[in-house]
């Protein structure tokens, strides 16, 4: 593969991949099942604030990206754009989208929405532009206190989903399914969506990749 068909397969999968993210995170928000630990929080927020679920995601986006520079973290491509793109392709689907009714029509969304939440995780780690702001911050702190990544993650998780809950994020079984789940798909799609190396060049080139990250918006 050319050095230029490289990288615009990269970036195609890095913004498919964001929108998508976004996009299932709205089935999700429709299901009334449960969201994703981040999206709890999101979610809490805006019924405190009445901003939209997806200009929460953005503010808290990149007020955790300030939190990298203590923990001298170094934002790439994906980091940025994981900031600006996820929330507007959230929002924008959330109003496309109409209310599930029944229980077939609301199951179906969130099993649909895990899935392709799943599908764009792999897409976007894929491309190597580096992690979201929320890993970032996972493997900042795992590499400044030496605390276990599983640990740190599980912690940062369970006050999100805590503090989120207090607030009116919605838990349910969705939340439950998407934690046992997430890993899993992810690394199925990992695979799916991996990018061969460009020819005569290094595939290496985002900064601070987590190994094994799961991306959180």
């Amino acid at each position: 593969m050319s050095t230029r068909r490289h990288l615009t397969r990269r970036l195609t999968q890095l913004y498919a991949g964001l929108a998508l993210y976004g996009a299932s995170s709205a089935l999700l928000v429709r299901s009334g099942l449960g969201l994703e630990p981040w999206n709890v929080l999101h979610q809490g927020l805006a019924e405190r604030t009445g901003l939209s679920i997806g200009v929460v995601l953005t503010l808290l986006g990149a007020a955790v990206l300030l939190a990298w520079i203590p923990l001298r973290q170094r934002p790439g491509l994906g980091t940025i754009s994981n900031v600006l793109v996820i929330g507007m392709a959230m929002d924008a689907t959330l109003v496309l989208l109409p209310g599930a009714h029944g229980p077939v029509a609301r199951v179906t969304l969130m099993v649909t929405g895990i899935v392709l939440n799943g599908a764009a995780t792999g897409l976007y780690i894929a491309a190597r532009f580096g992690p979201g702001p929320r890993d970032g911050l996972m493997t900042g702190l795992h590499q400044r206190t030496g605390v276990s990544i599983r640990l740190v993650r599980t912690a940062i998780e369970f006050a999100v989903v805590a503090t989120g809950f207090a607030l009116g994020g919605t838990v349910g079984i969705g939340t439950l399914l998407y934690a046992v789940s997430i890993g899993p798909l992810a690394q199925l799609f990992l695979r799916v969506f991996a990018v061969p190396p460009a020819s005569g060049g290094s595939t290496v080139v985002a900064t601070g990749q987590p190994r094994g990250a799961i991306l959180r918006p």
